[in-house]
């Protein structure tokens, strides 16, 4: 795998991976552009003890724009995007309306593909290892900033997920604090271990591999639909090694990963059957902080889901969910993993 790194005509950095160490990336972003003045802000709620980000300037960034204007598109004579190359494997850039920025973290970009109608579920084995790849790298960089204490890589798919640009692409984002989520995971794990001096994420990993939500098992992977779903289709993906961030994984479990996880992505988008649109789903990863005390007790893992409930019906957060965080599944999670398996490919 290579990497290229260069900057965009306003300053911000662009990173191109690419799976032959022989290819050439020199193409200059050809557009005027005045530097990006984008200033975030991070307070603290003291009720919760959250920490929220305020980035007012994202009010004015890009909305559904049409196809031939696409900014994640290659670049042509007609058209120039943020990607200056006229075609690309994976680029990673800095986001220009970042909600996090500065000494407050920072937010960037990752294209799949420079094909504006693909999916992730579209890319081949070769082409989701280049993607691995720079999820590893840019988590290892932008762990070593100073004020950086969390990598997030994500992807939101679809319109109802509240997607803003059709093209495959997801996001990193540096926080200068722990996720609410991973620090609630981080307290639970050290209960779990004063309380049976074992870890947590093993244990239920070893208890779901046995009871029978599996939808898909490598060697090295397996995939399962957790005891205590939240979403109406939602599956949880663990490497068997446990280890704290995508940096930690081991070549066998890099190697296996592409072919488990485009299986699962397509296994989504057969869910509610031939001639519905595209499934909408979050993929999440799940990684430990930089430099939390107990972060070799949390498990680097990845959590899939989709907001669509059943053909032509979203599960729209009720006031339960919205306002008290008390969620209520309408799909019994056994229902759901017998679902997902019965749409494996054949």
């Amino acid at each position: 795998m290579k990497k290229t790194v260069t900057r965009l005509a306003d300053g911000r950095e662009l990173l191109y991976f690419d799976a032959h160490p022989g290819r050439v990336r020199d193409a200059v972003d050809r557009r005027s552009l005045e530097p990006v003045t984008s200033a975030s802000e991070i307070r603290h709620d003291p009720l919760l003890g959250e920490d929220v980000a305020i980035a007012s300037h994202r009010q004015g960034r890009i909305f559904h724009p049409p196809a031939d204007t696409c900014p994640l598109c290659p670049s042509s004579e007609a058209w120039q995007s943020e990607i200056p190359a006229d075609a690309y494997e994976v680029v990673v850039f800095e986001n220009r309306f970042p909600s996090l920025s500065g000494a407050n973290g920072r937010c960037e970009v990752v294209c799949f593909t420079s094909d504006h109608k693909a999916s992730f579920a579209d890319l081949g084995e070769e082409r989701t290892a280049v993607v691995l790849a720079a999820w590893t790298d840019r988590t290892a960089e932008l762990s070593a900033r100073p004020g950086v204490e969390q990598v997030y890589c994500f992807e939101n798919r679809g319109a109802e997920i509240g997607v803003t640009l059709a093209h495959p692409h997801g996001q990193i984002y540096a926080f200068p604090f722990t996720a609410p989520r991973t620090a609630a995971m981080l307290r639970n794990a050290a209960a779990h271990r004063a309380r049976t001096g074992r870890n947590l994420f093993d244990d239920v990993l070893e208890r779901e591999r046995g009871a029978g939500r599996v939808v898909l098992a490598g060697e090295h992977w397996t995939a399962f639909v957790p005891y205590a779903a939240r979403w109406p289709y939602e599956v949880h993906l663990y490497p068997h090694r446990r280890t704290a961030t995508l940096t930690g994984l081991d070549a066998a479990a890099r190697d296996e990963f592409p072919r488990v996880y485009l299986e699962l992505l397509r296994r989504f988008d057969r869910l509610f059957g031939a001639g519905e649109p595209p499934t909408p789903y979050i993929a999440a990863w799940h990684q430990a902080p930089v430099a939390h005390p107990d972060r070799e007790e949390f498990a680097l893992h990845l959590e899939l889901f989709t907001v669509r409930r059943a053909s032509g019906k979203l599960k729209y957060l009720a006031g339960t969910e919205s306002g008290m965080g008390a969620f209520m599944n309408d799909v019994s999670p056994e229902s759901a993993a017998d679902r997902l398996r019965e749409v494996a490919s054949s």
